[in-house]
């Protein structure tokens, strides 16, 4: 998805703050980290689907509100989505009656959290590239959650490792399902991605990328 979530490389934005040091400058923000933890656990998403639900505020949105304002929209809206709360009871801040959820027991959160969501699988075919292939990037812009930086895409890097085979975030966001594909760390020269006079002398960027995302060897 092309959205405004998608800022790699572009102008205008200025330097990094780096001023708050904090993770959570404001304690609602902290509540907001706690809540999408606490529903997560209902296993009603996953972590594609949340990322995916963040992507989609509208831009201009998006652009003005602070990183916790968008984990707190991608979770509203996934609350309604799935039909666990309404409209209603979000503006009202008041549930409705018969809805009762099971909470996780205050002693398996520690273990949850730690065990994460692995997304490491067991590959179903050999593997394309190999360290030292210089590959292509598709030049696709897909409508739904992609983990395909925008300004990667058409350009060529070079193969210089490979994750094993991974989760496939397109399909699991859309779909849910667990589908296996190799990851691969590609490095690009700054020359490559934003052009010959444009970039700092000698720049590299490494990206992690999905097999489906490479259209093969570069010519």
């Amino acid at each position: 998805m092309d959205g405004a979530h998608d800022l790699g490389g572009m102008h205008g934005f200025g330097a990094v703050d780096r001023s708050q040091e904090a993770h959570f400058p404001q304690d609602w923000e902290e509540r907001v980290f706690r809540l999408t933890l606490a529903c997560g656990m209902l296993g009603k998403w996953n972590l594609d689907m949340s990322r995916s639900a963040r992507e989609r505020m509208e831009p201009a949105h998006y652009l003005a509100s602070s990183y916790y304002e968008h984990w707190l929209h991608g979770l509203e809206s996934l609350l309604v989505d799935k039909g666990l709360v309404t409209p209603g009871e979000l503006s009202s801040g008041r549930a409705g009656e018969g809805r009762i959820f099971d909470p996780v027991p205050g002693d398996r959160v520690k273990e949850i959290l730690e065990r994460g969501g692995p997304t490491l699988m067991e590959a179903h075919a050999p593997r394309k590239y190999r360290a030292g292939d210089r590959v292509r990037i598709v030049n696709e812009h897909p409508r739904h959650h992609t983990r395909m930086p925008r300004y990667i895409r058409g350009r060529a890097g070079e193969v210089v490792s490979c994750h094993g085979a991974h989760v496939f975030p397109d399909e699991h966001a859309t779909s849910g399902e667990k589908i296996p594909h190799y990851l691969y760390g590609v490095r690009f020269t700054g020359e490559e991605l934003w052009g010959a006079g444009f970039a700092e002398e000698g720049a590299v960027v490494y990206v992690d990328v999905f097999e489906p995302y490479i259209a093969g060897i570069a010519d």
